[in-house]
């Protein structure tokens, strides 16, 4: 979907996933320094939505995600996975409930899967899941944000600031009260720099929540079974995953940022062997150029690595 917000001045449009909302508003830094300072609003209308009402809910969902939310409070946000019979990351869920309807909101384009999957888990509980993101958008404001709520169906309460579920109609209306536009760049850069992993660019097709530091946020060890429950107990209590996600500091001297997909190496062996894979990058208000990457475990901690040819050095977020 194209956010109306596009229209707004100096709106330049995102590209690849983000695709639909703006990248920026023609000054990348000041929108970082806004948001850090709990200023301004980012519009993520582009992402999905999708909501689950009836007196089962919370216990039928409890039975298929990572996270303990049978008995969660109202307004109380959460993040959950649903997992492969494997243990593979496949949906990546931003919950809050509130006391009759569970909010969830989730990777563009990656709605109509979960929904159908949920679907064919329903069986005889008293549940109905739909689609909303025609009728609601996601607006995140920052931490310190002192904008109204009002008009908000649901707002997620985190600790980096609110996720809303607004009326899609009343997009414009409502966001013209929140302050300065910040592009949805503005917010990578301070999800990087907080080591929060993000569906389809921290994952791929064999992720399990361990290399990317889930088990923190996103999994509930002590809860009971769910699909892939075994391999995130086996590999918790008997082993270590094989990758663990990064922290990179890059040289500030290069001109160009490695996308995501490029390969790193060591720095010391530049001509050796891929360990692993730049996931996200930035450029940072305070920090410079930063990146996420997703190593092979054994990759020494202090060593210097290369993402492409830009040196980096490491900040540990998973253990070795």
């Amino acid at each position: 979907m194209k956010s109306p917000l596009l229209a707004l001045p100096g709106a330049v449009p995102a590209e690849g996933a983000d695709e639909g909302v703006a990248a920026h508003y023609g000054d990348l830094f000041r929108e970082q320094r806004r948001l850090s300072q709990g200023a301004g609003f980012v519009d993520q209308s582009h992402r999905g939505v999708v909501t689950v009402t009836g007196p089962d809910r919370l216990s039928w969902l409890h039975l298929l995600v990572t996270q303990h939310v049978s008995e969660l409070p109202p307004q109380q946000a959460v993040e959950a996975l649903v997992l492969s019979p494997n243990g593979h990351v496949e949906h990546a869920l931003y919950l809050v409930d509130d006391g009759t309807t569970t909010w969830a909101h989730v990777e563009p384009g990656t709605q109509g899967a979960l929904v159908a999957y949920l679907e064919s888990m329903k069986f005889f509980y008293r549940v109905e899941v739909a689609d909303a993101t025609a009728d609601y958008a996601v607006v995140h404001l920052p931490a310190g944000s002192t904008a109204s709520l009002d008009g908000a169906a649901a707002v997620r309460e985190l600790p980096y600031g609110r996720d809303l579920f607004v009326p899609r109609g009343e997009l414009e209306k409502l966001t013209a009260g929140y302050g300065p536009a910040a592009g949805i760049w503005a917010y990578e850069a301070l999800r990087i720099e907080d080591h929060r992993p993000r569906l389809g660019f921290e994952t791929d097709h064999r992720t399990i929540p361990h290399e990317v530091d889930w088990l923190r946020t996103a999994v509930h060890l002590q809860k009971g079974c769910y699909r892939g429950q075994e391999t995130v107990a086996r590999v918790q209590n008997l082993g270590r995953p094989p990758r663990r996600l990064v922290f990179l500091h890059l040289d500030g001297t290069e001109e160009t940022l490695p996308p995501h997909g490029t390969e790193v190496r060591l720095a010391g062996d530049p001509d050796g062997r891929a360990l692993g894979f730049v996931t996200s990058s930035a450029r940072h208000h305070e920090l410079g150029p930063i990146a996420l990457a997703i190593v092979k475990r054994n990759v020494p901690v202090d060593a210097v690595l290369l993402a492409g040819t830009v040196p980096g050095t490491q900040d540990v977020i998973v253990p070795q």
